[in-house]
């Protein structure tokens, strides 16, 4: 990535002296959703060292507006942590989609609505020390409800409105700690409030 001459040299200086090179890869598991990888690597200093990590085909976050204003949400059970959350829809890019289709489907299969206006917001790595997953944020507005959820075999969720102000403070009182909802909803303040403009 070039320098950003806006940006102080911190956030914008060289970092090849911090690199770690791959000299060997295998597979320790292949499941539906992950493939865990063990790679041994040389260090910047010379030695060598072994990483353990999780190869992901990526995701999308989707921020849904309705016409009242309102954000669309879910609450869905997670096994590995034995509780339900409160999300934004989102999930899994399908090989050869784009994120976008991504996006426009997850929305419809999650919630039965669709969006008239998209717009991508970035692009979030969730778990940097030991996965490759990448979220690309979506805003959605003109939202029209078509029909009922399509949700996959086996998926069960619950979908309500929430206003802004209210979701943001249910990231304050703990009650969303969802780490992919809690950067789209920052996103979503900042963009709504015309805090910010995005490409």
């Amino acid at each position: 990535m070039p320098p950003n001459p806006s940006l102080p040299p911190e956030l914008s200086s060289s970092h090849q002296h911090l690199e770690e090179t791959p000299l060997e890869s295998r597979e320790a598991f292949r499941g539906r959703l992950l493939d865990v990888r063990v790679d041994r690597v040389r260090l910047p200093d010379g030695t060598e060292g072994m990483r353990e990590y999780i190869r992901h085909p990526g995701a999308v976050v989707i921020i849904p507006v309705l016409p009242s204003g309102a954000l669309l949400f879910e609450r869905q059970y997670r096994y590995p942590l034995q509780r339900a959350f409160i999300e934004l829809p989102a999930g899994k890019i399908d090989p050869g989609e784009s994120p976008l289709a991504t996006a426009q489907r997850e929305l419809l299969e999650e919630t039965g609505y669709r969006a008239a206006g998209w717009r991508h917001l970035g692009l979030i790595h969730t778990c940097i020390s030991y996965s490759t997953e990448g979220i690309e944020i979506f805003l959605a507005n003109d939202l029209s409800r078509v029909g009922p959820p399509q949700l996959d075999a086996g998926e069960f969720l619950d979908i309500f409105e929430c206003g802004l102000e209210d979701a943001i403070a249910a990231v304050r009182g703990g009650i969303i700690t969802d780490a992919k909802t809690i950067t789209a909803l920052f996103w979503a303040e900042k963009i709504l409030r015309q805090e910010w403009t995005a490409g």
